[in-house]
């Protein structure tokens, strides 16, 4: 009984360390007025990092304040909740997410306890998503972190975007749009009209190399329109904010081509995705290339053989 105890105490121990270290390291800078940035550590979940490891952002109006994505567990989402009330006393009225992957959805629940009732928007497609992903994803966070993960969850939106829409926070107007699949099948941006900020969720990573789940011709197609846009302030899912506008947007785009061309070339001499994957050695430019360019060739192969 004696030692049951202590392991219970050691283990909780380790999760209020590991707690206060992201809080702690949690900071929020200014990115333009009324705007603030999060950076994500350019790394895979672990328990170091509790999963922080996207962008995430607080825009503040003058009637309340939104946060677009809220980290990678609910010990990220308080650690943000933590932040936002030192940064403003206005309220969270709303928190978009910008597609459904673990490290942008499962800090909601640290804000849906913090504000109740505010509003959560999503894209259309975003509800399905995390019903069908949710508990694979909530499965491999208790995988990599063990009791750190307690209390994350899955909340899903209570609002959905099929085209656009605009959510005014009083004096300040942030235009949502949802996008055919891309990077996911549900992506959302998000544009601030005051400072001319646009948060592109992952649609762009910086530095670290793009994860395909979604389309590789809807992505491209997406980067295209993306590249007509002229904001003055550009926070990516992934990576510095306010990277070259467009030099980063073409690198990625340079990089899915290149996928597409390699595997195009593969279907295309017959060869199959084992002897392709074997083929083609991970680009050294990108972070993370390691853990998934060989994903990236997987799911372009299925998606460019079926489209033959």
């Amino acid at each position: 009984m004696r030692r049951a105890r202590r392991a219970a105490w050691l283990v909780l121990l380790t999760l209020c360390a590991a707690q206060a270290q992201v809080g702690a390291a949690f900071e929020l800078r200014e990115l333009a007025p009324g705007v603030f940035m999060h950076s994500g550590r350019q790394e895979e979940t672990s328990r170091d990092n509790l999963g922080d490891i996207a962008n995430l952002a607080l825009v503040v109006g003058t009637r309340c304040a939104a946060v677009i994505d809220s980290g990678g567990s609910a010990a990220v989402g308080r650690a943000f909740v933590a932040a936002v009330r030192r940064t403003t006393p206005l309220p969270v009225c709303v928190l978009v997410n910008t597609h459904a992957h673990p490290d942008h959805v499962l800090g909601n629940a640290a804000f849906v306890e913090a504000w109740p009732g505010l509003r959560i928007v999503g894209h259309a497609r975003l509800p399905a998503a995390l019903a069908a992903r949710g508990p694979a994803y909530l499965h491999a966070l208790q995988r990599d972190l063990g009791a750190l993960a307690d209390g994350s969850r899955i909340v899903a939106p209570t609002e959905t975007v099929e085209r656009e829409t605009v959510v005014d926070l009083g004096g300040r107007r942030l235009a949502l749009r949802a996008w055919a699949t891309a990077h996911t099948d549900c992506d959302l941006t998000v544009h601030d009209d005051a400072s001319g900020t646009l948060f592109t969720g992952d649609l762009l990573f910086v530095e670290r190399i793009p994860a395909l789940d979604g389309s590789l011709p809807g992505w491209l197609a997406a980067l295209a329109e993306l590249r007509a846009l002229k904001p003055r302030h550009v926070l990516p899912g992934h990576g510095p904010a306010d990277p070259g506008w467009p030099a980063e947007l073409d690198k990625e785009a340079d990089y899915l081509n290149l996928l597409a061309r390699e595997v195009d070339a593969a279907i295309a001499a017959g060869r199959g995705l084992g002897e392709t994957l074997d083929a083609s050695a991970p680009p050294s430019r990108w972070k993370l290339a390691e853990h998934y360019h060989r994903r990236n060739i997987t799911a372009a192969f299925a998606e460019l053989e079926w489209a033959r």
